[in-house]
């Protein structure tokens, strides 16, 4: 798959990890996240499957923290939530939010497949042991799209790697490995005053 990396993405990997501030960012993260992806949908299906996607993103907060704990670099931890939500766009036939084809999923999952066993994580259950006891808001589903799929959004070719373009714009093999220094506070949703309340 193919994703950014810049200082932002390093900041938020240390707010999820940091006591005290994991929520809130993890909050402004979810929210950033359904507004991309809604985005990619059509106007008249993007408010049935905002509550869907807000508590999906919540849960894969949590396997990008225990990725990391699992030894994943930042890069991959975060791959593993696209590839996660990518499983879930799939199974609803919302093809149009996809980032990879559908014909890529299972090569996606190959590459991580020690994590996802582990976690009991499947192109069908995509969360896993991740999916909160209260379960997750249903939302409808187009398995239309399905039978003749277009992947607007996708794009093919990057699922042998986690490939990253950087801020330059240049796309290298892995991402960066060493955490650059940046503060929680460069992170979506997390002030100074989130900080000094810890």
């Amino acid at each position: 798959m193919k994703i950014r990396q810049n200082p932002r993405h390093w900041a938020s990997k240390k707010a999820l990890t940091t006591p005290g501030v994991r929520n809130v960012a993890s909050y402004a993260l979810v929210k950033l996240h359904t507004k991309i992806f809604l985005g990619k949908a059509s106007e008249t299906r993007r408010e049935e499957r905002r509550d869907h996607l807000d508590a999906f993103f919540e849960a894969t907060m949590d396997a990008y923290v225990a990725a990391l704990q699992a030894g994943y670099d930042e890069a991959e931890a975060r791959e593993i939530t696209h590839v996660q939500a990518n499983f879930d766009f799939f199974n609803h036939g919302w093809t149009e939010m996809m980032e990879i084809p559908g014909d890529e999923l299972e090569d996606h999952y190959r590459r991580y497949e020690s994590f996802f066993v582990e976690h009991g994580i499947t192109i069908d259950d995509p969360l896993g042991e991740f999916r909160p006891e209260e379960g997750i808001p249903s939302a409808p589903r187009t398995p239309e799209k399905l039978e003749q799929p277009e992947y607007e959004n996708a794009i093919e070719g990057f699922a042998d790697d986690v490939y990253v373009e950087t801020g330059d714009g240049e796309t290298v093999v892995g991402g960066d490995a060493e955490e650059p220094n940046v503060s929680v506070t460069d992170a979506p949703g997390v002030s100074d005053e989130d900080v000094r309340a810890d």
